[in-house]
């Protein structure tokens, strides 16, 4: 079994930063890719920003200049870092890793449990 433990939200004040933090662990025989989706209150849950395994990232047009998505060398752990934070970035913030936990599973989606993100004066 795949699990994903976030770390990193909080309350921050409009224009300040914050770095998420997602581990992945247990079973893991490959990983395609992983990344941050976001859901704000009464809204559908949106794409922040991928990075697959090859090393090829991509961005919500909303956050492109102000949030980075990078990796560890294992390739086990994603962070985003979020810069100028605005209040429209409020949510909870979930990672999602696609993958198999062994060779012959069908590829799938995990989900973390998510971490809020509060920005507020």
């Amino acid at each position: 079994q795949v699990q994903l433990a976030e770390s990193g939200g909080g309350l921050v004040q409009p224009g300040g930063s914050l770095r998420l933090a997602c581990a992945a662990s247990g079973s893991i025989f490959s990983i395609n890719a992983m990344g941050w989706y976001r859901q704000a209150p009464g809204k559908q849950r949106e794409l922040v920003a991928t990075i697959t395994s090859g090393g090829l990232t991509n961005y919500a047009d909303f956050v492109k200049g102000r949030f980075t998505i990078s990796r560890d060398n294992a390739k086990t752990t994603v962070y985003l870092q979020m810069n100028s934070l605005k209040p429209e970035d409020t949510a909870v913030y979930y990672c999602k890793l696609k993958g198999r936990p062994y060779l012959t599973a069908r590829e799938s989606d995990y989900w973390g449990q998510g971490t809020q993100v509060t920005v507020s004066s």
